[in-house]
């Protein structure tokens, strides 16, 4: 496995933005990197460098005046939904609240369903959310199923991280499972795509709760490992006030039954980021993008 190649279906493209100036305190990030006006041209060109099929965003507060009229005009049909109580708005001169957005390339797929869902935890609503789409390929006139979210952050909250994904995992069975047009059921192996910043180390609940779902999902990004069975040993690497971090938060799960992951974007090396770490005038934000090629096991 390793960079991707060009594939007859294009893959998932996960870019993973970072909040405002001011708000997550990166001290040995150079200002000048984190102004917008320099972020968003190596985010969009990230997105044109390997133009995907399915592009999923976290955190995004640009989306109306840089993500939806840009994508637009490259073909791409978009979707986005704000956090209920997003802390954009504590920033002063926001830009609006943030959000998650999905976006598909129209050529390649046409929309059927868009589901926006508030995740929810001990069943009380929370600020995070989900965009979930169901698509039809054009090529094959096969259906596809995909989420993107972005959980829970900080320590100590492993358990509002675990309901959230098992308020997501609930949402995405009864998704797969409705029926097409009205009439014809979907099948249980319904391909599905899950992007997103989980804010969980393989160790916690919710990795294992999307791990052993009914749905049948596997993480792509241990296929990159000698054994196809550990998660890469970082997504995130940043230096803030309280330490430097680095961990693996991010990942795109997909069910392996009916969907085979072809390649996948490497992992930047430790020499690659540089002692400053993310992010920086060369990486966008303190999440790395997740890129990977997936095709339909079974002919339609």
């Amino acid at each position: 496995m390793g960079s991707l190649e060009m594939h007859p279906y294009r893959g998932f493209f996960s870019v993973f933005t970072a909040l405002g100036e001011g708000k997550d305190g990166f001290i040995r990030c150079p200002l000048e990197a984190l102004n917008w006006s320099e972020r968003k041209y190596l985010i969009l060109e990230e997105i044109l460098t390997h133009r995907p099929d399915i592009v999923c965003l976290q955190e995004v507060d640009h989306y109306y005046d840089t993500f939806q009229p840009i994508m637009a005009s490259l073909g791409y049909h978009g979707s986005f939904l704000a956090k209920p109580w997003s802390p954009c708005l504590d920033v002063e001169q926001n830009n609006g609240p943030d959000g998650c957005a999905l976006f598909y390339r129209s050529s390649r797929f046409s929309l059927q369903t868009t589901l926006h869902l508030q995740l929810s935890a001990m069943m009380l609503p929370t600020n995070q959310v989900a965009i979930v789409q169901i698509l039809n390929c054009q090529l094959t006139s096969q259906q596809l199923c995909v989420a993107v979210t972005h959980l829970k952050a900080r320590s100590g909250w492993d358990k509002v991280r675990s309901a959230q994904g098992a308020n997501l995992l609930q949402s995405l069975r009864s998704i797969t499972s409705r029926s097409r047009g009205g009439n014809v059921r979907l099948s249980g192996t319904n391909p599905l795509v899950v992007c997103g910043d989980f804010n969980a180390e393989p160790s916690e609940d919710v990795y294992r709760r999307f791990r052993s779902s009914p749905l049948g999902l596997d993480s792509a990004y241990k296929l990159l490992s000698a054994d196809r069975q550990t998660e890469p040993p970082y997504t995130i690497w940043k230096i803030c006030p309280t330490g430097e971090s680095c961990s693996t938060l991010d990942y795109i799960w997909y069910t392996q039954d009916s969907l085979s992951v072809d390649c996948l974007l490497d992992i930047p090396t430790e020499e690659q980021i540089i002692p400053d770490r993310l992010p920086s005038f060369h990486y966008p934000s303190d999440h790395l993008s997740l890129l990977c090629d997936i095709s339909f096991k079974e002919a339609p």
